[in-house]
This record gives structure tokens, sequence and C-alpha cells, in this order.
């Protein structure tokens, strides 16, 4: 080999050694969830947003079974949140995972009636509460019109609720005045909260079935048997009938505007959560709920880093208003509630304001949601279908699944935090 042979080959292994040196590894990290087809290419927006404007790290969207091994970020859903909560060494705390990446945080800037079931007792956020919502109700302006009612008046109570469904019925020939979603989510957890009651008793027992939950079920039966009110399922099954402007009201999450908005066939209304005007202090407050990162316990530091990248990123303020505009979502932040709430997007996020008028701090104290607890919520559906089946009361229904529930969830029942006392009924 000849010098100017050794030479040549010399400076192109320089100048590769050089690239190789000068490239920049990029950390890939997955995203596991078990959301639906339409929710989840939402979420595969987000993340392809983040994507490219990230140079270091990407996120790769996977849809698993909730039951196993946790990625570097899962989402939980109101429906299996309790276990990702009861199994937290397979999860490292979102604050730590932020601290160790030296990456700009606090847990304080969360609005507090978010941070239920992903905080500490320390108050610092274990999980983040990506995708929250509060139930409201929703109207069709339409049906509303045929049937003589104004528009742009809904109903306030649950009494007037009632009296609108028959106008429905009777006057706007609807086979569907009013439906649900969501039916222990809605009627019993939020129910209770918004009219000064409470789902548990002073030693963390479960105690649904006091006075406001008795007289709210036995008023949507009486309904039942009127044809005021018709039941299509446990989950969201009645989303769609609303949607397709099959009934003339609809109690669902707030989230569900976003949809609803996309279709320019439906024109509907949106009004706070119902409620009892006979009983002391009602209103009170509405719950939110909702689906939350988590972050896989035993990763690199890499990896760490760019899941806290991610976080960083979901919570600047113009990603937590797309996250609104796009889902229906609550921001997280005043900074961020401030700048979706402004003229310019009013138009756009009615079903965030309506959502977060509801809101108040009090809600952080609701430990204990019944919708949360899997085995409790499928002997209270059991219930609740014995009762629209005319099979039993609802007092009936509501002492034996408070029975049944206390007898297979008392060991996994938090203690809840001090509440106010629930209110006692007018005269």
């Amino acid at each position: 080999m000849n010098f100017s042979m050794l030479r040549a080959r010399l400076a192109v292994a320089f100048v590769l050694a050089a690239a190789t040196t000068g490239a920049v590894a990029v950390t890939e990290i997955e995203f596991q969830h078990q959301l639906d087809t339409a929710r989840g290419e939402r979420l595969a927006g987000l993340i392809e947003e983040f994507n490219s404007r990230s140079k270091d790290y990407k996120v790769t969207l996977v849809h698993k079974a909730a039951e196993g091994a946790p990625a570097v970020l899962n989402l939980a859903t109101p429906e299996n949140v309790l276990r990702y909560a009861q199994s937290r060494g397979q999860f490292r705390p979102l604050h730590q995972v932020m601290a160790e990446a030296k990456a700009e945080f606090s847990s304080k800037t969360i609005a507090p009636e978010l941070r239920v079931r992903v905080s500490d007792p320390t108050g610092k956020l274990v999980a983040l509460p990506l995708a929250m919502s509060t139930p409201v109700l929703y109207y069709n302006k339409a049906a509303f019109r045929k049937a003589g009612l104004d528009p742009n008046t809904p109903p306030k109570t649950w009494w007037e609720v009632q009296d609108m469904a028959g106008k429905l019925r009777d006057a706007g020939g609807m086979r569907c005045p009013y439906t649900t979603s969501w039916p222990v989510w809605v009627h019993i957890d939020n129910t209770a909260a918004l009219n000064a009651s409470d789902v548990t008793g002073p030693k963390g027992e479960l105690a649904f079935n006091g006075l406001v939950q008795v007289k709210h079920i036995a008023l949507l039966a009486s309904w039942y048997k009127t044809n005021y009110f018709k039941y299509f399922g446990r989950r969201d099954e009645a989303d769609k009938r609303f949607a397709v402007g099959e009934c003339g009201m609809l109690t669902s999450g707030s989230e569900l505007a976003a949809t609803l908005q996309e279709s320019t066939a439906l024109d509907f209304g949106i009004a706070p959560l119902p409620y009892y005007d006979d009983v002391h202090g009602a209103p009170v407050h509405a719950l939110a709920d909702g689906a939350s990162i988590w972050i896989g316990e035993g990763r690199k530091p890499a990896e760490y880093k760019a899941a806290a990248a991610f976080i960083q990123f979901l919570l600047t303020p113009e990603m937590q208003v797309e996250i609104t505009r796009m889902g229906g979502f609550l921001p997280m932040t005043p900074t961020a509630r401030a700048l979706a709430s402004s003229k310019l997007l009013a138009g756009d996020l009615v079903g965030m304001q309506v959502a977060t008028s509801q809101l108040k701090r009090e809600g952080a104290s609701h430990q204990v949601r019944i919708s949360q607890l899997p085995q409790v919520r499928t002997i209270l559906e059991e219930e609740l279908e014995a009762v629209w089946a005319d099979r039993k009361t609802a007092k009936e229904a509501l002492d034996t699944a408070v029975g049944r529930g206390n007898l297979v969830m008392a060991p996994a029942t938090p203690t809840p935090a001090p509440t106010k006392k629930p209110g006692k009924q007018k005269k």
C-alpha cells in the first residue's frame, strides 16, 4: 500500500468517526394504552406532534392489555386506575421522574380537583391527570323546539328534567326523552357530590344508599316506567343514540362535546349536571374523572428523561388547549384554563367551560368513587338494572348493593378525607 492510498483511507476513517461521534442517539419509549380506535387516533396525533418537535426522543403508541407489564408511559382509564393505584411498586412517581430529569415541574400547578387518585398523601403527583372531564347534560335543540321548549333554556334541576321529558314525549313525539351513559359515575358518584351527600360513611364503609340516592334512583325508576327515561347500557352506549338524534337529553362526560361538534347534523346544547333544589346547599360540585399517565418502574435514566420531556410537552399551555379542543378535556393548570376560556376559543370549547363551572376545591376531598371500584360498580349496575326491570325498589337495590359491596371491597376501599356533612332536606 503506497502512502497516498493510506492517507486516503485514513481520511475516510476520520470522517466516518467524526460523523459517528457527532450523531445523537434517539431514545425511544413506548406509550401503552387501551383506548378505542377514535380515541387512540387522537392520542396518536399528540404523539406525532411531540416526535416532530423532538430530536432526542421518540414516543411510540402501543395498544396492549392493561394487565401486562407496564411500559415507560402507561395510560390508566377510570375503569383500571384503582389497579394502578394499588400497584404503585410497578410505577415510578411522576414527581420523582421529573426531579431526577431536572425538568421544571411542580405538582401544585395542577388544579387540586384533578389530583384525586394521582397524588400521594403529601400532595405530590404520582401520575399526570391528562384527560379529565365532568358529567354534563346535553340536549337536542331541534327536539326542544318541536316540543315547544325554549332551546336556550335547558333544565337546571331533576324536576325540570322530568317536566321537559314529559313534553318531549307528548308534544314532541320523542320515544327517548332522556338517557344516560356511565350510570354509576353520573347517578351515584356525581349525584351524591352535587347534592351534598357522599358514597361512604365516617369509617370508610360504603354508604351510597342515603336519602338523596334512594330518592334519585326512585325518580329514574318512575321515568323508566313512563318512557321518560331509556336505558341502553352500562358504559357509553347512550352517546351514540343521542348523537343520531334519537334522544332529547343525555347525561354523559363533557369530553363528548368534542365528538358531537364534529357532526353538523345535530344542533345541541350543553348544561351543567342537574341537581335537587330541595336539598340544602345544592348544587355543591361535580367530580372530575378520566385518564392519567403513569410511568413504569425499572427503566433506564435516558428513558425517564424522555418521559419527562414528553410530560413537559403536554403541560405547555398551548398543548393543553389543543388537548381540550381535540378531546374536550379539562386543562390541567390555571394558566391553560384562562387561555382556553378566552373569547377567541369560547365557541370551540363550550363543553370545557360548562365542565369547569361545576368544579370547586372541595372536589379533591372525594377520594372514593364507586365507578372506580370495579367489583362494586358491577354489583351496583346489576342492582340498578333490577330496578329498571321493576324487580326491586330503589331502596332494596341500593341497600343490597351496599351490603354486597362492603363484603367484597372493605379491605381495598381507602379511607376518605374529611368532607362536609351531608345537607339536610328542606321541609
